[in-house]
């Protein structure tokens, strides 16, 4: 069973991840030549004070 684990920041729409959970999804099938149902997709929301680049966090660069 293919996992799938995409990290990204928090914001989204519910549209958006149904877009996105589709389209990766596809995309695999296509690859691994599995079954959609195989496919699991887990997100994870992180906010921007949880992610720093270059030793700056995310929140103060907005």
């Amino acid at each position: 069973m293919p996992n799938v684990v995409i990290d990204f920041l928090e914001g989204r729409t519910i549209e958006q991840k149904r877009e996105m959970a589709k389209r990766v999804t596809a995309a695999i099938v296509e690859t691994l030549n599995c079954k959609p149902e195989a496919v699991q997709i887990i997100m994870h929301e992180v906010s921007k004070d949880q992610i720093a680049n270059g030793g700056v966090l995310r929140c103060d660069k907005d």
